[in-house]
Protein backbone atom coordinates (compact mmCIF):
# COMPACT_ATOMS: atom_id res chain seq x y z
CA UNK A 1 0.00 0.00 0.00
CA UNK A 2 0.97 3.51 -0.89
CA UNK A 3 -0.20 6.79 -0.25
CA UNK A 4 -0.41 9.37 -2.65
CA UNK A 5 -1.08 13.19 -1.97
CA UNK A 6 -1.80 15.34 -5.23
CA UNK A 7 -2.55 18.92 -5.89
CA UNK A 8 -4.96 20.18 -9.41
CA UNK A 9 -1.95 19.82 -11.49
CA UNK A 10 -0.92 16.85 -10.90
CA UNK A 11 -4.21 15.02 -11.35
CA UNK A 12 -4.22 13.21 -14.42
CA UNK A 13 -5.74 10.13 -15.53
CA UNK A 14 -2.85 7.81 -15.05
CA UNK A 15 -2.13 8.86 -11.65
CA UNK A 16 -5.78 8.21 -10.46
CA UNK A 17 -7.04 5.63 -12.34
CA UNK A 18 -7.39 2.72 -9.61
CA UNK A 19 -6.40 4.78 -6.64
CA UNK A 20 -8.58 4.71 -3.65
CA UNK A 21 -9.89 8.30 -2.36
CA UNK A 22 -8.97 8.83 1.50
CA UNK A 23 -11.83 11.37 2.57
CA UNK A 24 -15.52 12.83 0.73
CA UNK A 25 -15.22 15.44 -2.34
CA UNK A 26 -18.10 17.96 -1.90
CA UNK A 27 -19.76 19.72 -4.47
CA UNK A 28 -20.62 23.47 -4.51
CA UNK A 29 -23.79 22.79 -1.88
CA UNK A 30 -21.87 20.67 0.59
CA UNK A 31 -23.26 17.69 -1.10
CA UNK A 32 -21.04 14.41 -1.29
CA UNK A 33 -20.41 13.47 -4.85
CA UNK A 34 -17.63 11.03 -4.84
CA UNK A 35 -16.99 9.07 -1.84
CA UNK A 36 -13.94 8.11 0.59
CA UNK A 37 -12.78 4.01 0.28
CA UNK A 38 -14.12 4.67 -3.55
CA UNK A 39 -11.82 3.29 -6.01
CA UNK A 40 -11.69 5.87 -8.69
CA UNK A 41 -12.46 4.79 -12.73
CA UNK A 42 -11.72 6.43 -15.64
CA UNK A 43 -15.21 8.14 -15.74
CA UNK A 44 -14.70 9.75 -12.20
CA UNK A 45 -12.10 12.23 -13.66
CA UNK A 46 -14.44 14.79 -15.15
CA UNK A 47 -16.23 15.09 -12.26
CA UNK A 48 -13.57 15.22 -9.95
CA UNK A 49 -12.01 18.06 -12.30
CA UNK A 50 -15.68 20.12 -12.02
CA UNK A 51 -15.27 19.64 -7.78
CA UNK A 52 -13.88 22.28 -5.32
CA UNK A 53 -10.85 21.11 -3.57
CA UNK A 54 -7.39 21.77 -3.10
CA UNK A 55 -5.98 18.16 -2.99
CA UNK A 56 -6.45 14.65 -2.84
CA UNK A 57 -5.35 12.36 -0.28
CA UNK A 58 -5.45 8.71 -2.12
CA UNK A 59 -3.69 5.12 -1.51
CA UNK A 60 -2.51 2.87 -4.09
CA UNK A 61 -3.06 -1.07 -3.22
CA UNK A 62 -0.14 -3.02 -3.96
CA UNK A 63 -0.13 -6.65 -4.79
CA UNK A 64 -1.35 -8.31 -1.86
CA UNK A 65 -3.92 -5.59 -0.86
CA UNK A 66 -7.51 -6.02 -0.30
CA UNK A 67 -10.02 -2.92 -0.70
CA UNK A 68 -12.18 -2.64 2.64
CA UNK A 69 -14.82 -4.30 0.87
CA UNK A 70 -13.25 -7.08 -0.14
CA UNK A 71 -11.82 -7.91 2.86
CA UNK A 72 -14.83 -7.27 5.05
CA UNK A 73 -16.94 -10.01 2.74
CA UNK A 74 -14.03 -12.32 3.59
CA UNK A 75 -14.19 -11.16 7.51
CA UNK A 76 -17.96 -11.22 8.28
CA UNK A 77 -18.73 -14.93 6.91
CA UNK A 78 -15.52 -16.16 8.83
CA UNK A 79 -16.84 -14.68 11.76
CA UNK A 80 -20.43 -15.97 11.83
CA UNK A 81 -21.31 -19.19 12.97
CA UNK A 82 -24.04 -21.31 13.16
CA UNK A 83 -27.44 -19.49 13.60
CA UNK A 84 -25.59 -15.85 12.59
CA UNK A 85 -26.70 -14.31 9.13
CA UNK A 86 -24.57 -11.61 7.46
CA UNK A 87 -26.42 -8.77 6.32
CA UNK A 88 -25.42 -6.30 3.73
CA UNK A 89 -22.68 -3.81 3.73
CA UNK A 90 -23.95 -0.19 5.67
CA UNK A 91 -21.75 2.73 6.37
CA UNK A 92 -18.13 0.50 6.08
CA UNK A 93 -19.51 -2.22 8.35
CA UNK A 94 -20.81 -5.77 7.91
CA UNK A 95 -23.72 -6.44 10.37
CA UNK A 96 -24.24 -9.61 11.88
CA UNK A 97 -27.55 -11.02 13.02
CA UNK A 98 -29.46 -13.84 14.35
CA UNK A 99 -30.99 -16.23 12.64
CA UNK A 100 -33.43 -17.22 15.36
CA UNK A 101 -34.66 -16.23 18.97
CA UNK A 102 -31.70 -18.02 21.27
CA UNK A 103 -28.37 -17.08 23.81
CA UNK A 104 -25.72 -15.53 21.97
CA UNK A 105 -22.34 -17.42 22.19
CA UNK A 106 -18.88 -15.55 21.89
CA UNK A 107 -15.41 -17.16 21.75
CA UNK A 108 -13.80 -14.28 23.49
CA UNK A 109 -10.40 -15.73 23.33
CA UNK A 110 -10.20 -16.15 19.79
CA UNK A 111 -12.17 -13.17 19.83
CA UNK A 112 -9.15 -10.75 21.35
CA UNK A 113 -6.87 -12.60 18.82
CA UNK A 114 -8.73 -11.69 15.46
CA UNK A 115 -8.73 -7.80 16.96
CA UNK A 116 -5.32 -8.15 17.87
CA UNK A 117 -4.55 -8.04 13.98
CA UNK A 118 -4.21 -5.13 12.97
CA UNK A 119 -6.87 -3.22 11.24
CA UNK A 120 -9.66 -5.83 11.59
CA UNK A 121 -12.16 -5.44 14.47
CA UNK A 122 -14.82 -7.38 15.29
CA UNK A 123 -17.14 -5.96 17.77
CA UNK A 124 -20.15 -8.05 19.76
CA UNK A 125 -23.23 -8.03 22.35
CA UNK A 126 -22.07 -9.56 25.56
CA UNK A 127 -21.95 -13.48 25.25
CA UNK A 128 -25.21 -14.77 27.21
CA UNK A 129 -27.08 -12.32 26.00
CA UNK A 130 -30.76 -13.32 24.87
CA UNK A 131 -31.28 -12.29 21.22
CA UNK A 132 -34.99 -12.51 19.05
CA UNK A 133 -34.47 -13.12 15.24
CA UNK A 134 -32.91 -10.27 13.27
CA UNK A 135 -31.43 -8.89 16.20
CA UNK A 136 -28.02 -7.26 15.18
CA UNK A 137 -25.45 -9.40 17.42
CA UNK A 138 -22.29 -8.01 15.84
CA UNK A 139 -20.51 -5.95 13.40
CA UNK A 140 -17.27 -6.72 11.19
CA UNK A 141 -15.19 -3.86 10.11
CA UNK A 142 -11.91 -3.19 8.27
CA UNK A 143 -10.46 0.05 9.69
CA UNK A 144 -8.44 1.03 6.76
CA UNK A 145 -9.25 1.66 3.03
CA UNK A 146 -6.78 -1.12 2.11
CA UNK A 147 -5.45 -4.01 4.23
CA UNK A 148 -2.90 -6.70 3.57
CA UNK A 149 -4.89 -9.66 2.41
CA UNK A 150 -2.35 -11.78 5.10
CA UNK A 151 -4.19 -10.12 7.81
CA UNK A 152 -7.52 -11.12 6.79
CA UNK A 153 -6.17 -14.80 5.93
CA UNK A 154 -4.94 -15.08 9.56
CA UNK A 155 -8.51 -13.55 10.70
CA UNK A 156 -10.05 -16.51 8.74
CA UNK A 157 -7.70 -18.87 10.02
CA UNK A 158 -8.45 -17.93 13.79
CA UNK A 159 -12.33 -18.01 12.95
CA UNK A 160 -12.05 -21.65 11.41
CA UNK A 161 -10.81 -22.90 14.32
CA UNK A 162 -13.85 -23.70 15.91
CA UNK A 163 -16.53 -22.61 12.88
CA UNK A 164 -16.87 -18.94 14.52
CA UNK A 165 -16.45 -16.42 16.56
CA UNK A 166 -20.46 -16.29 17.19
CA UNK A 167 -23.12 -18.62 17.20
CA UNK A 168 -26.65 -18.28 17.90
CA UNK A 169 -27.67 -21.08 20.38
CA UNK A 170 -31.47 -21.62 19.79
CA UNK A 171 -34.02 -22.51 22.86
CA UNK A 172 -34.99 -26.02 22.55
CA UNK A 173 -38.98 -26.64 22.53
CA UNK A 174 -39.36 -28.55 26.47
CA UNK A 175 -42.26 -29.52 28.77
CA UNK A 176 -41.97 -27.27 32.18
CA UNK A 177 -43.89 -27.96 34.98
CA UNK A 178 -44.06 -26.31 37.70
CA UNK A 179 -44.92 -27.68 41.96
CA UNK A 180 -45.75 -24.62 43.93
CA UNK A 181 -46.74 -25.10 48.22
CA UNK A 182 -50.04 -24.22 48.96
CA UNK A 183 -48.91 -22.11 51.83
CA UNK A 184 -49.01 -19.14 49.70
CA UNK A 185 -52.37 -17.15 48.62
CA UNK A 186 -54.77 -17.25 45.72
CA UNK A 187 -53.38 -14.15 44.78
CA UNK A 188 -49.85 -14.75 44.62
CA UNK A 189 -51.13 -18.20 42.90
CA UNK A 190 -52.16 -16.51 40.02
CA UNK A 191 -50.34 -14.06 39.94
CA UNK A 192 -47.75 -17.05 39.18
CA UNK A 193 -49.97 -19.06 36.58
CA UNK A 194 -50.21 -15.43 34.46
CA UNK A 195 -46.25 -14.59 34.49
CA UNK A 196 -44.71 -17.94 34.59
CA UNK A 197 -47.18 -19.02 31.72
CA UNK A 198 -45.76 -15.84 29.66
CA UNK A 199 -42.10 -17.30 30.45
CA UNK A 200 -42.38 -20.49 29.21
CA UNK A 201 -44.41 -19.36 26.17
CA UNK A 202 -42.29 -16.68 25.30
CA UNK A 203 -39.02 -19.33 24.81
CA UNK A 204 -41.43 -21.21 22.25
CA UNK A 205 -41.89 -24.36 25.51
CA UNK A 206 -44.95 -25.54 26.75
CA UNK A 207 -46.54 -25.57 30.34
CA UNK A 208 -47.04 -29.16 31.33
CA UNK A 209 -48.56 -28.49 34.55
CA UNK A 210 -48.83 -26.60 37.65
CA UNK A 211 -48.75 -28.54 40.79
CA UNK A 212 -50.42 -26.97 43.73
CA UNK A 213 -49.10 -29.46 46.99
CA UNK A 214 -49.29 -29.28 50.67
CA UNK A 215 -45.90 -27.98 52.25
CA UNK A 216 -44.76 -31.31 53.20
CA UNK A 217 -41.96 -33.61 51.95
CA UNK A 218 -44.14 -36.80 50.95
CA UNK A 219 -46.02 -34.08 48.88
CA UNK A 220 -43.17 -32.47 47.04
CA UNK A 221 -41.12 -35.78 46.71
CA UNK A 222 -44.64 -37.30 45.04
CA UNK A 223 -45.05 -34.43 42.77
CA UNK A 224 -41.98 -34.22 41.50
CA UNK A 225 -41.68 -37.74 40.61
CA UNK A 226 -45.14 -37.59 38.98
CA UNK A 227 -43.78 -34.89 36.90
CA UNK A 228 -41.05 -36.81 35.47
CA UNK A 229 -43.11 -39.60 34.55
CA UNK A 230 -45.44 -37.43 32.77
CA UNK A 231 -43.47 -35.90 30.99
CA UNK A 232 -41.83 -32.63 32.23
CA UNK A 233 -38.14 -32.26 31.29
CA UNK A 234 -37.69 -28.67 33.51
CA UNK A 235 -39.61 -28.38 36.86
CA UNK A 236 -39.82 -24.91 38.59
CA UNK A 237 -40.85 -25.19 42.48
CA UNK A 238 -41.98 -21.83 44.52
CA UNK A 239 -42.71 -21.23 48.29
CA UNK A 240 -39.80 -22.69 50.14
CA UNK A 241 -38.27 -20.70 52.96
CA UNK A 242 -34.89 -20.98 51.01
CA UNK A 243 -32.39 -20.39 54.07
CA UNK A 244 -34.29 -22.95 56.22
CA UNK A 245 -32.22 -26.33 55.36
CA UNK A 246 -35.04 -28.37 56.68
CA UNK A 247 -37.97 -26.91 54.36
CA UNK A 248 -39.99 -29.18 53.30
CA UNK A 249 -39.03 -28.14 49.55
CA UNK A 250 -35.14 -29.51 50.71
CA UNK A 251 -36.40 -32.36 52.55
CA UNK A 252 -38.54 -33.75 49.13
CA UNK A 253 -35.25 -33.59 46.93
CA UNK A 254 -33.47 -36.26 48.65
CA UNK A 255 -37.13 -38.14 49.09
CA UNK A 256 -37.04 -37.84 45.77
CA UNK A 257 -33.81 -38.88 44.65
CA UNK A 258 -32.90 -35.63 43.56
CA UNK A 259 -29.32 -34.05 43.90
CA UNK A 260 -28.89 -30.28 45.02
CA UNK A 261 -26.26 -28.40 42.18
CA UNK A 262 -26.11 -25.28 43.93
CA UNK A 263 -28.38 -23.10 46.93
CA UNK A 264 -28.07 -20.13 46.61
CA UNK A 265 -25.92 -17.90 43.61
CA UNK A 266 -24.43 -14.56 43.35
CA UNK A 267 -26.80 -12.73 42.21
CA UNK A 268 -29.83 -9.99 42.72
CA UNK A 269 -32.90 -10.36 43.25
CA UNK A 270 -33.04 -13.90 43.10
CA UNK A 271 -29.80 -14.46 45.22
CA UNK A 272 -31.92 -17.44 47.36
CA UNK A 273 -32.80 -19.63 43.82
CA UNK A 274 -31.66 -22.79 43.84
CA UNK A 275 -31.21 -25.88 41.19
CA UNK A 276 -30.88 -29.52 41.72
CA UNK A 277 -31.36 -32.34 39.31
CA UNK A 278 -33.54 -35.65 39.37
CA UNK A 279 -32.79 -38.38 36.20
CA UNK A 280 -31.37 -35.32 34.98
CA UNK A 281 -34.36 -33.03 35.10
CA UNK A 282 -33.07 -29.67 36.46
CA UNK A 283 -35.19 -28.69 39.02
CA UNK A 284 -35.15 -24.70 39.55
CA UNK A 285 -36.29 -23.40 42.96
CA UNK A 286 -37.37 -19.78 44.18
CA UNK A 287 -38.51 -18.63 47.35
CA UNK A 288 -41.73 -16.60 46.10
CA UNK A 289 -44.03 -16.93 43.18
CA UNK A 290 -44.23 -13.11 43.45
CA UNK A 291 -40.44 -13.22 42.09
CA UNK A 292 -41.89 -14.92 38.92
CA UNK A 293 -43.43 -11.37 37.93
CA UNK A 294 -40.31 -9.74 37.80
CA UNK A 295 -37.03 -9.70 36.59
CA UNK A 296 -34.32 -11.60 38.47
CA UNK A 297 -32.01 -14.31 38.26
CA UNK A 298 -34.38 -16.99 37.37
CA UNK A 299 -34.45 -15.10 33.33
CA UNK A 300 -30.99 -15.33 33.47
CA UNK A 301 -30.62 -19.17 33.94
CA UNK A 302 -34.02 -20.64 32.68
CA UNK A 303 -32.69 -19.34 28.86
CA UNK A 304 -29.57 -21.30 29.37
CA UNK A 305 -31.97 -24.25 30.76
CA UNK A 306 -34.34 -24.46 27.61
CA UNK A 307 -31.03 -24.14 24.75
CA UNK A 308 -29.94 -27.45 25.69
CA UNK A 309 -27.36 -28.65 28.39
CA UNK A 310 -26.52 -29.15 32.35
CA UNK A 311 -25.70 -25.57 33.48
CA UNK A 312 -23.03 -26.41 35.87
CA UNK A 313 -22.22 -25.14 39.85
CA UNK A 314 -19.56 -23.32 38.28
CA UNK A 315 -21.31 -21.55 35.96
CA UNK A 316 -24.02 -20.01 37.89
CA UNK A 317 -21.02 -19.14 40.86
CA UNK A 318 -20.03 -16.52 37.52
CA UNK A 319 -23.26 -15.13 37.67
CA UNK A 320 -21.72 -12.54 40.39
CA UNK A 321 -19.78 -11.05 37.39
CA UNK A 322 -22.78 -8.53 36.94
CA UNK A 323 -25.39 -10.31 38.80
CA UNK A 324 -26.03 -6.74 40.95
CA UNK A 325 -29.28 -6.85 38.56
CA UNK A 326 -30.33 -2.85 38.62
CA UNK A 327 -32.32 -1.54 36.08
CA UNK A 328 -29.65 -0.32 33.72
CA UNK A 329 -29.04 -4.39 33.81
CA UNK A 330 -32.47 -4.92 32.21
CA UNK A 331 -30.95 -5.86 28.46
CA UNK A 332 -29.29 -8.59 29.92
CA UNK A 333 -33.07 -10.12 30.13
CA UNK A 334 -35.33 -11.73 27.69
CA UNK A 335 -37.65 -9.25 26.47
CA UNK A 336 -40.95 -10.92 27.65
CA UNK A 337 -43.07 -7.52 26.43
CA UNK A 338 -40.78 -5.32 24.03
CA UNK A 339 -43.46 -2.92 24.36
CA UNK A 340 -42.17 -2.20 28.03
CA UNK A 341 -38.39 -2.56 27.24
CA UNK A 342 -36.03 -5.31 27.22
CA UNK A 343 -36.56 -7.43 30.46
CA UNK A 344 -38.08 -4.37 32.43
CA UNK A 345 -36.89 -4.51 35.76
CA UNK A 346 -40.38 -4.13 37.98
Amino acid sequence: MKTHLLTREEVTLDRLKGLVLCHDLLNETGQSVLKKGQILQEEDLPLLQSLPWEELHLVEMEEGDLHEDEAGARLAPAVAGEGVEVKGLAGGQWPLAARWKGILDVDVERLRRVNRIEGISVYTLYRGHIVVEGELVARAKITPFVLQEDKVREAEAIAHEVGGLLRVRPFMKRQVAAVVQETLDEKNHERFRSAFHEKVAWFGSELLDIVFVPPTPEAIAGALQALVKKGAQVIVTAGARAMDPLDPAFRALERAGASLEKHGVPAHPGSLFWLAFLEQVPIIGMPSCSLFSKATVFDLVLPRILSGGRISREELSELGHGGFLTRELAFRFPPYRPTKGRGELE
